[in-house]
This record gives structure tokens, C-alpha cells and sequence, in this order.
């Protein structure tokens, strides 16, 4: 993707010369501002930055990397969401987590020679800025305060992975289920006429908890007939979420 500096001087009646070169570079200067990874930045660094991307779209179910390939790209999500699996020594396959709008897929804190951990796959058509690993490094260089972001992203999911850990082996069923999906609506919820939908099968929300579909199900249709969620065939709709925070464990 290329784009070409433009200053004030340059202002006119005609569109600026980055602007004519890259019409998109916009939208792209308004998700680098909001996306953790360029928080920060100035707008004429983040207009050096995105000059080294590559626009990609993702169709629905399309792999963006699979589990053990050689990491070569970071992805800025520009929409769309993407679920993250991972594959065991059994051959089963586990969600692990979703990421959604402004996030990038796979920070690495120093060097790229790894293989990616786990899958990654789009849950819906997806737009996004695609760099080379080798270019990002080059810009970590250039940007330190990159470097930095990068840190406190990867801190924030080790966070939220050491919580995780913790309700698993402290929290029952239906309050795990509540905050798992309290997370969702934060990252990848979409909003409804009858609230904010959550595109995950009872599987999948069964592999997040730690539980049983048979589980998850039981625990969707109480909160249906209560008004707080709408279960869908491959979806849960959350019509209520200040409710759904206030669930413990003994609505179990």
C-alpha cells in the first residue's frame, strides 16, 4: 500500500496528494489512533507507518494463519472478527480467544523467528493492514514507543489469561459463562435490534468455560426465560448485560 506525505503547504481545493494516492488514508489514520498497538503515535508518524502496509480482505472462514507456520505478518483488524484455535496432541481443537475491530493478530515483543501457536480464522468478511515482520521490527527501531505498546498488549493478555485461569478453578458455571461473555460483547459483540449478538456456537462458549455443551445450554435457556440472553442456532444475543454482570454462582 502506498502512500506520499503531504504538509500544509500543500493544502488546496484539490484533495491532498496522499489522499489521491491512498483515498482510505483516512479511515486508516482513525483506527491507528484508536488501536492500542499505535497509541501514541503522531498523525504524520502513523501516515509513515501505514505507508509500509498492504491492504488485505479476509473472507468468511478463511485462514489468516494456521498453527506452526513461520510468523510473517502482523494484521490490524479493520473489521470484521477472527477466533483464535489451537489443535492438541488428541486432534481436538479449542477455542482459546476472539479478537475484533482495531485489534492486531500476534504481537511479537522482539523477534519473529517463531512459529504461530495457535489458528486463526474469520468469523465474517474482514478488512485489514497487513506488515512484514521484518518492516515492523525496522519500525519498532524507528518508533520505540511501538515497543512499548506491544509490552503493555501483551501484559493485557496475560492478564486476561491469568484471570481466566482463576475462574476456572474458583468461579462456578453460570458466573464464568456471564464474564466470558461479558468479554465477548466488548470484542467482537455487534449490536441488534434486541441488544448486542455474540457469534459463537454453545460449543464454542463451552470450550471458553470449561464446561459442557450440555451445560451451556441449560444455563442459556434459564437466562432466556428470564429475559437476560437470547440463545440463537450459532449466536447469543445479550439483552441484558447489566444483568448478566450481576449473575453468580447460585443462579446455577
Amino acid at each position: 500500500m502506498a502512500s506520499t506525505t503531504w504538509s500544509g503547504a500543500e493544502r488546496s481545493s484539490a484533495a491532498p496528494p496522499a489522499l489521491r494516492a491512498n483515498p482510505s488514508l483516512p479511515e486508516h489514520l482513525v483506527l491507528m489512533s484508536a488501536s492500542a498497538l499505535f497509541t501514541g503515535l503522531s498523525p504524520r508518524e502513523c501516515e509513515e507507518i501505514v505507508s509500509c502496509a498492504r491492504a488485505r480482505t479476509f473472507a468468511r472462514d478463511e485462514l489468516l494463519f494456521c498453527q506452526g507456520q513461520p510468523v510473517r505478518n502482523l494484521i490490524l483488524l479493520q473489521s470484521g472478527s477472527v477466533k483464535h484455535t489451537q489443535v492438541g496432541e488428541s486432534g481436538c481443537e479449542v477455542l482459546l480467544r476472539m479478537s475484533g475491530t482495531g485489534e492486531a493478530l500476534h504481537v511479537q515483543g522482539e523477534s519473529a523467528a517463531c512459529s504461530h501457536t495457535c489458528s486463526a480464522r474469520a468469523m465474517e468478511q474482514c478488512r485489514a493492514m497487513v506488515w512484514e515482520y521484518n518492516r515492523l521490527q525496522a519500525l519498532m527501531s524507528q518508533y520505540p514507543l511501538i515497543r512499548q505498546n506491544v509490552s503493555k498488549i501483551l501484559a493485557g493478555r496475560l492478564r486476561e489469561l491469568e484471570e481466566r485461569f482463576r475462574e476456572v478453578a474458583t468461579e462456578k458455571v453460570a458466573r464464568r459463562l456471564a464474564l466470558v461473555l461479558l468479554r465477548l460483547l466488548k470484542q467482537v459483540g455487534k449490536p441488534v435490534p434486541e441488544g448486542t449478538q455474540i457469534s459463537l456456537s454453545r460449543e464454542e462458549l463451552a470450550q471458553m468455560t470449561g464446561t459442557t455443551l450440555f451445560t451451556i445450554s441449560r444455563i442459556l435457556s434459564r437466562w432466556s426465560e428470564q429475559g437476560i440472553v437470547t440463545p440463537r442456532r450459532e449466536a447469543v444475543i445479550i439483552n441484558d448485560a447489566r444483568r448478566l454482570s450481576s449473575v453468580h454462582g447460585d443462579d446455577e
